[in-house]
């Protein structure tokens, strides 16, 4: 299994047992985008963009920081080396991300991609990710491969297009997440929380990454 995502599982982890862990490893990559991009955070941002309680925002802030992952004083919330070393691994696996608007394979009233890089092969019929979306709460997710420039399901032995018919999707999807040969998008997809359908695709996205590597630790 890739390093950075044992180290999201150990971020996660209970230290307490008497403890319940009410945040999750999306909550920890979400967190040090926020670091990376602003430079430091307050916990007020975090409850606003992480939907959390104010409770949970302080544990993962103390097992952030038990990890040394992040610096945290009055000023706010600033990122380690290791933390940003982190975040670079996480961001070589899922560089870009977006939100898109509602077409025939965006499943909700609010949607967001993210690509996953060389993880086409990874994928069988989108079910894992669906349910991984589902499971934080979400209405679903929805998984295209892209292959000879073409975005299409997972499930699909053809080589049909399943945007030949939204040329226009299909523009938006590529000119800003760039996809390659072997990539795959997935869209987290929501119809009451903009931020839930963030949180989908991610979720799904890392589920693969874990899945795929803890099934080449059997071999």
């Amino acid at each position: 299994m890739h390093t950075y995502i044992r180290t999201l599982e150990k971020i996660c982890g209970n230290y307490a047992p008497s403890r319940i862990i009410s945040f999750n490893k999306v909550h920890v990559f979400k967190t040090l985008q926020l670091i990376k991009r602003r430079g430091h955070v307050s916990r007020n941002l975090l409850w606003k963009e992480l939907e959390l309680g104010e409770g949970s925002i302080r544990t993962l802030i103390r097992h952030l920081q038990m990890d040394n992952m992040i610096i945290a004083n009055n000023a706010g919330t600033t990122m380690t080396q290791k933390g940003e070393a982190l975040l670079s691994e996480l961001l070589s696996s899922i560089p870009a991300e977006m939100s898109l608007p509602k077409c025939s394979v965006a499943l909700g009233k609010f949607n967001y991609a993210v690509l996953l890089k060389q993880h086409s092969h990874s994928i069988q019929s989108g079910i894992e990710q669906r349910d991984a979306a589902i499971k934080i709460g979400a209405k679903g997710a929805t998984t295209l491969l892209f292959k000879d420039t073409k975005f299409m399901m997972p499930s699909n032995n053809t080589s049909y297009d399943s945007l030949q018919n939204e040329p226009h999707i299909s523009k938006l999807l590529t000119k800003t997440l760039n996809p390659e040969e072997g990539d795959a998008i997935i869209i987290g997809s929501d119809d009451t929380h903009k931020k839930r359908s963030e949180h989908a695709a991610k979720n799904a996205a890392l589920l693969t990454i874990r899945n795929h590597e803890k099934h080449n630790d059997h071999f």
